[in-house]
C-alpha cells in the first residue's frame, strides 16, 4: 500500500477542485423553523469549525426555545455530507478509527450496550445500524453468544466487518431505503450514536419499527445536548462534532417520537452511556485548532518543516497535561454518571 503521504498528495488535486467551487454549494438554505416541532423561536447555540478533520468551513447549531431540539442550520446537503465524511471513517483515517474502535474504553462501552438487552431475553437476530467496522457486534457476541449479528452502514466499513467475521451479514446503503426488504426480520435493532448523524431521525425510527418483529426491541444511544458538560465546555465539547452531527435530540423529544411510532419505553439510562473523555477530548480539540495543520489533502500544500516541528513539540509538551486530564475524566466518571454532567443517554423501547 502506498504511504499516507503519497495518498495525501494524490488526493490533494480533487479536494482543491472541490474547494475552488466554493463552500456555499454544500449547504441547504437556512430554515426558519424547528425541524422537530416547527417552532419558530430559534436561538444560536454555537458557531464552530471542523475541529476533528480541520476541513474548511464554519457551522452553526441552533436550538429551538420551545422543544429544546438542537440542529445544524443551515444544514449540509448531500454534496456537503459526502465532502465532509470523505476520509473520516474510511480512506485516510480508516486505521485511526480502527484503533479507536478497538480501544479498551470503546470495548467496555460496547459490552455495556450489549448487556442493556439482557433483561429482555436472548435475541436470535440483531441488526446494528451505523455499524462501521462491526466492532460493537464482535464485542456483543461475548454477551449474546447465540445471536446472529447483522450490520448496516453507508460506508465500505460494513463490508470489512463481514469479511473479518464481526458480523454475519452486511447491508450497505441507507436504512430508510433498505428497511422495506428487512421488514419484521429482527428481534433487536440498535442505533449507537447514529441518529444524530441522520437527515431525518423520525424516518429512521419508522425504519426501525419496520425492521423489527412485533415485540422486538430498539436500542438507542445518543449524546445529550442538555448535559452540563456541553454548557461548560462550549464549542470544545466533542459530541457537537460539527459538521457531522445534524440533530442533537433531548430525551423528552426522543421519548415522544418513539411513542408516536408505537413503541413502549422499557428503560432509560443516563449513567452507563457516559463516555469519560470530556476533558481530554476538549483539550485535544483546543490544541488541534491552535496548532499548525498536519499534512492534509484539503490544504493547498503540505506544511513546511518548521510547522511540522512546532506541532510535534507542542503535542510532546502537552502530553503530561493530556494524561492528567484523562486520569481526571476517569476519576470523575462516577460523579458524572450520577449528575447532569453525564454526556449521553440510552433508551430501550419495545415495538408494539
Amino acid at each position: 500500500m502506498p504511504s499516507k503521504g503519497t495518498r495525501i498528495a494524490a488526493q490533494r488535486p480533487p479536494y482543491l477542485r472541490d474547494l475552488a467551487q466554493g463552500l456555499e454549494r454544500f449547504f441547504e438554505p437556512r430554515r426558519e423553523d424547528c425541524p422537530w416541532c416547527s417552532g419558530r423561536d430559534l436561538r444560536r447555540r454555537l458557531r464552530t469549525t471542523d475541529l476533528i478533520q480541520r476541513k474548511p468551513g464554519s457551522f452553526t447549531l441552533e436550538q429551538c426555545h420551545g422543544c429544546g431540539h438542537v440542529f445544524q442550520n443551515p444544514r449540509l446537503n448531500a454534496q456537503g455530507l459526502e465532502f465532509y465524511y470523505r476520509d473520516c471513517y474510511d480512506g485516510l483515517n480508516e486505521r485511526a478509527m480502527e484503533r479507536l474502535a478497538s480501544s479498551r474504553i470503546c470495548r467496555k462501552l460496547y459490552r455495556a450496550r450489549a448487556r442493556a438487552l439482557v433483561p429482555f431475553g436472548r435475541p436470535s437476530r440483531w441488526l446494528d445500524v451505523g455499524t462501521g467496522h462491526g466492532h460493537f457486534c464482535s464485542e456483543a457476541r461475548s454477551i449474546h453468544p447465540t445471536t446472529r449479528f447483522h450490520g448496516l452502514d453507508r460506508g465500505e466499513g460494513v463490508e470489512i466487518a463481514a469479511r473479518t467475521g464481526r458480523i454475519t451479514h452486511a447491508y450497505q446503503g441507507s436504512f430508510t431505503d433498505l428497511s422495506g426488504q428487512l421488514a419484521g426480520r429482527y428481534d433487536v435493532v440498535s442505533m449507537h450514536h447514529y441518529l444524530e448523524h441522520t437527515i431525518d431521525p423520525r424516518r429512521e425510527l419508522a425504519a426501525a419499527r419496520t425492521a423489527l418483529r412485533p415485540g422486538g426491541h430498539l436500542l438507542i444511544e445518543v449524546p445529550d445536548p442538555q448535559c452540563l458538560s456541553a454548557r461548560l465546555l462550549g464549542r470544545w465539547w466533542v459530541p457537537w462534532l460539527q459538521p457531522q452531527h445534524l440533530h442533537l435530540i433531548p430525551l423528552r423529544n426522543l421519548r415522544g417520537a418513539l411513542e408516536q411510532h408505537d413503541f413502549t419505553i422499557k428503560a432509560v439510562d443516563r449513567r452507563e452511556p457516559h463516555v469519560p473523555t470530556d476533558l481530554v477530548a476538549a483539550a485535544l480539540n483546543l490544541l488541534n485548532s491552535a496548532l499548525p495543520g498536519e499534512d492534509l489533502p484539503w490544504l493547498p500544500a503540505a506544511p513546511g518543516r518548521i510547522s511540522r516541528l512546532t506541532r510535534a513539540l507542542a503535542y510532546l509538551s502537552a502530553a503530561p497535561l493530556l494524561l492528567a486530564l484523562f486520569g481526571l475524566d476517569t476519576l470523575l466518571a462516577p460523579l458524572a454518571r450520577r449528575t447532569r454532567l453525564s454526556n449521553a443517554y440510552r433508551v430501550v423501547a419495545c415495538r408494539n
